[in-house]
């Protein structure tokens, strides 16, 4: 990583190296734990389409419960909510693991999932909630675009970086230990970077106490400039579970199922390495422009799918989807952040963060079934399907930005909307 791809060095000083540190780890068991759900259950009951439900389970956990979670750390301050859902999360996930193996019936572990993902602990969107609100109140306006930018584009790439490489260690604990060893891990990884993470002095008061601010209605959390941004990053979700999916069923077929996920990670390379650069990009290149052509080659690159034969053209395809995948994700979380309502950052960043779990759990539902009962030249449809979504949000949501940025000429000054997301 250079030093232009690292976070913003007046933000570096702000909160010190070792909070990206922790932030970074503590991050990785929520990337694990669709994967490791999966796999597990994969492994050891012997049915894809019920590791599919199991990861089913786990985005509809996440969903309930996951913005609540953030509209919680608003209302009440990060460091209370993290400590709480994190042991139990670790707790959770070390006890689905062993349940898998007992002869508990399917409903039983069904609700062990659900459990993992209402419990998860929303460190990604909550670190972007937690540096935003850091750059807006320390950070001089002259340097606020630029630092700004840079922090979404290192954020976004973390968590690239750990959605394409969680699945990558899962990949390499569940081959060369045991299936059950990635959610162990995970539960670890939670406990005691969970943990940190929430006592770091950077953990702020909650949002509509502090600085006498009052929080914007929840009708804002509604608004179609919004709403097209947590379809969008759905679409990626569903991209992601869809590509694991058809990955893991595309191996099975070569007797190597619990290698998908090394196979998966040659997706980041690309990924993670655009994702970093997109602060490098010229104004010129709008979020809008930009979110529609990176999803446009997330696209191109999943209708030769079909087409794959062997594992090297598989690990061409999946470096081509990779070029888009980092940078779409950091425009989305971009342009999430810039259109969030005053006093809700840490609800909306965890419902943007939600919608990939979501996305990824649902599409590995469907596509488990869509290739336990037609095979896996049916499941490789649904990647194709989910990249399909991820341009039409983008299509719409430059749309919706010319709408405003029209809006914002002809209205007098006083009622002008605002500016950035006019841009976004």
């Amino acid at each position: 990583m250079s030093a232009s791809d690292a976070p913003a060095p007046g933000l570096l000083r702000q909160v010190g190296l070792p909070y990206f540190v922790i932030a970074f780890i503590a991050r990785m068991p929520f990337a694990m734990m669709v994967v490791g759900v999966l796999t597990l259950v994969v492994s050891v009951r012997g049915s894809l389409s019920l590791g599919g439900l199991n990861s089913a389970a786990v985005g509809l956990g996440t969903a309930c419960f996951g913005p609540l979670l953030g509209a919680a750390s608003d209302r009440f301050g990060q460091r209370p909510v993290l400590l709480t859902v994190g042991i139990a999360n670790g707790i959770v996930l070390a006890g689905f693991a062993w349940l898998v193996y007992s002869p508990a019936p399917d409903a039983v572990m069904l609700i062990g999932a659900f459990l993992i993902g209402a419990t998860a602990p929303q460190v990604a969107p909550l670190s972007r909630a937690r540096l935003v609100t850091i750059i807006g109140l320390r950070i001089d306006r002259g340097r606020y675009e630029r630092v700004f930018n840079s922090t979404m584009a290192y954020e976004s790439a973390a968590d690239e970086t750990v959605f394409v490489f969680g699945p990558f260690i899962v990949g390499i604990l569940a081959s060369f230990l045991a299936p059950w060893a990635p959610l162990v891990g995970a539960a670890l990884l939670t406990v005691v970077f969970v943990t940190a993470f929430a006592v770091h002095p950077t953990a702020p008061p909650p949002q509509t106490r502090s600085h006498g601010m009052t929080a914007g209605p929840v009708s804002e959390l509604f608004r179609p400039a919004l709403v097209v941004v947590v379809v969008g990053i759905l679409g990626v979700g569903f991209f992601f579970g869809a590509m694991l999916t058809s990955l893991t069923a595309f191996m099975d077929d070569r007797g190597a199922a619990e290698q998908a996920g090394l196979l998966y990670g040659v997706m980041g390379i690309g990924s993670a390495s655009l994702a970093l650069g997109v602060a490098l990009f010229p104004e010129r290149f709008t979020r809008g422009w930009r979110w529609l052509v990176f999803g446009a080659v997330i696209l191109a690159g999943s209708l030769a799918l079909p087409f794959v034969s062997g594992l090297g053209g598989m690990a061409v395809v999946l470096a081509i989807m990779g070029l888009g995948i980092g940078p779409t994700l950091v425009t989305q979380y971009s342009i999430g952040a810039e259109r969030s309502p005053v006093g809700r950052s840490s609800t909306v960043m965890a419902i943007l963060g939600s919608a990939v779990i979501v996305g990824q759990s649902l599409s590995s539902a469907v596509t488990g079934e869509l290739a336990q009962r037609l095979g896996t030249p049916a499941a490789l449809i649904a990647p194709i399907v989910s990249a399909a979504i991820v341009v039409a949000a983008g299509a719409a949501n430059l749309v919706l930005s010319r709408d405003a940025h029209a809006l914002a000429h002809t209205q007098p000054s006083g009622n002008v909307p605002d500016s950035r997301n006019a841009a976004s």
